[in-house]
């Protein structure tokens, strides 16, 4: 499913949200802020000191944009090099973190993510993302249940940060989240349930799914059988219930 959290100059990040959505998404972590002229990038799979650092970091470069990043792998080999965000066309001025999951086939034997396919070799294919026409067109190519953030200190940019697919969000306190896996459980399971009722939904993420599916369009779990009380439970085993 993954998290992606975007933060609007001088916001401050909400360290329980960050805590939230790491639990789940447990397969590498990530941030970015811009300070000044500069980027600073950091990974770790270690959830629970990055999210310290990065708090720290923000309370001392609290002016521009920022985003973090916690990952579930449905894609290549849980390691630092697949956590976002990734730098695109190996370029360390301008980095994407992304949220769904890319029409790619990344194969069995790819160790590389579909997100870090997209940022290494397909994204800059399209054409320059400082371009509106160029995001445009990676927003129609990857679907409206993908959400991607851009943040650059390249100053052919007009802006230095993008959120492709904003709508398909959450504002939440001044802080953008791709999805509602911010909050604690009781909250998302209440919610869920009352916007589900009569649905057809994925069991993991609460994705409104169909029965031409064969995966989740938004964490990219295998669907099975419907559930009598409309959801779709997963064929593929928890992985994480050691």
């Amino acid at each position: 499913m993954c998290l992606l959290t975007f933060l609007p100059p001088g916001v401050q990040p909400d360290p329980n949200a960050l805590h939230n959505g790491s639990l789940v998404n447990d397969d590498g972590h990530g941030f970015a802020i811009i300070t000044g002229n500069t980027l600073m990038v950091r990974h770790s799979m270690n959830g629970e000191q990055l999210i310290e650092q990065f708090a720290a970091e923000r309370r001392t470069h609290p002016d521009g944009p920022a985003l973090f990043h916690s990952r579930y792998g449905t894609g290549g080999t849980v390691d630092v090099g697949n956590c976002h965000p990734l730098q695109v066309g190996g370029d360390a001025r301008t980095v994407l973190a992304h949220n769904g999951v890319l029409p790619i086939d990344t194969g069995k034997s790819e160790p590389r993510s579909d997100t870090r396919i997209a940022a290494e070799q397909l994204i800059p294919a399209m054409g320059s993302l400082r371009l509106r026409r160029t995001r445009l067109r990676l927003e129609r190519w990857m679907g409206p249940h993908n959400k991607i953030v851009i943040l650059s200190v390249d100053r052919r940019f007009r802006d230095n940060a993008y959120l492709l697919n904003e709508q398909a969000g959450i504002w939440d306190g001044g802080i953008w989240y791709s999805n509602d896996g911010y909050q604690d459980f009781a909250s998302r399971y209440t919610s869920r349930l009352t916007f589900l009722t009569g649905g057809q939904c994925c069991a993991w993420c609460g994705e409104p799914v169909d029965d031409s599916m064969r995966d989740c369009p938004e964490c990219g779990l295998c669907l099975d059988l419907r559930t009598s009380d409309g959801w779709f439970a997963c064929r593929r085993p928890w992985r994480r219930a050691s």
